[in-house]
């Protein structure tokens, strides 16, 4: 897996052209609707909005919507290398669906991009060579949870996470930092939205805390369960456990959670402004973790454009056995866009809750 900042100069070294023959074409697929809809809006509307910024001509997107299915974005990855002839994929929120697009994609030479799942399986000795990820790993935002909950002196933590491979990365993570004892630890299933049993067993368990990822309506769903329950132990949960859809849905259930994030709308930097300005003043609302990811995908891509010609880039990784790099640098760019899904950018800005921001020390 190949974060942004180990994107450097070495397709330059290979003397590419940097004028792309015809328009570079980018299949997009993500989860558009149902439970998880959220976050794969947020990924479109960021990567768009850097794609509307930029104006380049020489980019086309199509996009679909996977219905957070395996087997949907399994048919939509094929229609799109063998139909619609893409050059790069790129969208997928969930770790299950990109563990089945991913590997056959990049084997087929096509560059993968990835603006939010991060299996562990595809880091380390199963890294492509055409596999970038421009998030994080998916244990590293869990590894800074566990750090938190060592330095506020928590000894008894339980576990809450969906069976899927994401959800078990991220206690992995959890628990590779975490000091502490465990009071327990349950796998849910991936889009359930009754939490009453596991709530009833946090409550007998003794914990002295509860450390949860429940991403998209999922989180929904357990937070305003938790209030009402009357539980009163500390909650620590990832960003994706506390995103801008979910605050927004749980208002007050959210005071008081302290969450790890390699982003938030309130850093203070020149770019980070402009782009939570801009995204807002496109979409409504508040731009998510989710949203940035997005952006920075696009402009990662736009970057190694501005560089290289891509189907060069495409056709060197498919004789190279070490790893290619895209070359991140400023670019600008207009896109021919091909929508086919279903789409809603349905909601409002939420209002700030109370949070610990904890920066892992594998970000970027």
């Amino acid at each position: 897996m190949k974060f942004v900042t180990m994107a450097a100069a070495a397709a330059l070294a290979l003397g590419l052209s940097s004028a792309n023959a015809e328009p570079v074409k980018v299949g997009m697929i993500t989860t558009l609707s149902g439970g998880g809809a959220g976050l794969g809006i947020d990924v479109r509307d960021g990567f768009m909005l850097a794609v509307k910024q930029a104006g380049n001509s020489d980019l086309e997107v199509v996009i679909e919507d996977d219905q957070q299915k395996p087997d949907i974005a399994v048919q939509l990855a094929d229609k799109m290398i063998q139909s619609e002839k893409v050059d790069v994929l790129t969208g997928i929120i969930w770790s299950n669906l990109a563990m089945a697009v991913v590997p056959s994609a990049t084997a087929q030479g096509k560059f993968y991009l990835s603006p939010n799942a991060g299996p562990s399986a595809l880091a380390g000795k199963g890294c492509h060579p055409n596999y970038f990820n421009v998030a994080w790993q998916n244990d590293n935002l869990h590894e800074a949870a566990g750090a938190y909950a060592n330095f506020e002196g928590l000894k008894n933590s339980f576990l809450l996470a969906p069976n899927y491979p994401a959800g078990k990365d991220a206690l992995t993570g959890y628990k590779r930092m975490y000091k502490g004892e465990f009071a327990g630890e349950i796998y849910t299933k991936l889009g359930q939205t009754d939490y009453a049993a596991e709530i009833a067993q946090i409550r007998a368990s003794g914990a002295d805390s509860v450390y949860f990822f429940l991403p998209g309506g999922m989180g929904i769903s357990f937070l305003k369960q938790y209030k009402d329950s009357g539980v009163d132990l500390p909650v620590i949960g990832p960003a994706f456990s506390f995103d801008q859809g979910i605050l927004q849905a749980v208002g007050d259930a959210a005071l008081g959670v302290k969450n790890t994030s390699q982003w938030s709308k309130d850093i203070d930097s020149p770019a980070n402004k402009a782009f939570v300005e801009s995204f807002q003043a496109e979409y409504g609302r508040l731009p998510s973790l989710y949203a940035s990811q997005g952006f920075d995908t696009a402009n990662l891509l736009l970057s190694a454009m501005a560089k290289a010609d891509v189907r060069m880039l495409m056709r060197s990784a498919r004789r190279w056995k070490k790893p290619i790099s895209l070359p991140l640098v400023a670019a600008s760019s207009s896109v021919r866009t091909i929508t086919r899904s279903r789409t809603s950018t349905s909601a409002k800005s939420s209002r700030k809750v109370t949070s610990t921001l904890t920066r892992s020390s594998a970000r970027l």
